[in-house]
């Protein structure tokens, strides 16, 4: 299978404001996130979902956003500046292998992986990863775009999502997405 990496122009359009419309990051996140909890958001592109997690999570958290592509990464470290929230967001490069966050052992709240798990190759490992950084109970929230993955795609990627320590808390309503939260179950 050819591995599929969003181009930087797409990045801008799911920055776009008028997405708030179908797919509100607030409300999202709302009913998962809180002050005080360290998220990673996986494939964070310029940070449609970080930078109001890092609002949410406040002064007291933090925000690792995480991607592939360098000029994401910059792009929303711009605009976190500008937000005034650099203090609360931390930017990590990850490669087509890994995410690079093996120091964040047992250490993570909350996982976002929003419309990427399907671009990732390796998803055992991937989800190995996050499993092994979220702290007993953390919970990890995946969504798909509907238009663009099949069901039976998205379903084979929770099996083995579940296969690496994970278990199916709810399936949330997220227009236009295919979704499941996510909980650890084993250490």
């Amino acid at each position: 299978m050819k591995e599929h990496v969003c181009p930087i122009w797409v990045g801008y359009l799911l920055a776009s404001p008028i997405r708030k419309l179908a797919q509100n990051p607030k409300k999202i996140l709302g009913k998962y996130v809180k002050s005080g909890m360290k998220v990673i958001d996986i494939g964070c592109a310029m940070g449609f979902f970080s930078l109001p997690a890092a609002r949410i999570v406040g002064v007291n958290g933090s925000v690792i956003c995480i991607d592939l592509q360098e000029k994401m990464l910059k792009s929303l470290e711009k605009k976190a500046k500008k937000a005034k929230l650099a203090d609360v967001i931390e930017t990590r490069k990850c490669t087509s292998n890994s995410l690079q966050i093996n120091d964040l052992t047992g250490q993570i709240d909350f996982a976002l992986a929003f419309a990427v798990v399907h671009e990732v190759k390796n998803k055992e490992k991937l989800f190995t990863e996050i499993h092994n950084s979220l702290k007993k109970g953390g919970k990890m929230l995946i969504a798909e775009p509907k238009f663009h993955i099949s069901k039976e795609n998205f379903d084979e990627s929770i099996k083995i999502a579940q296969n690496t320590g994970f278990r199916i808390i709810e399936h949330p309503a997220i227009k236009r997405s295919l979704s499941v939260l996510l909980g650890k179950v084993k250490c």
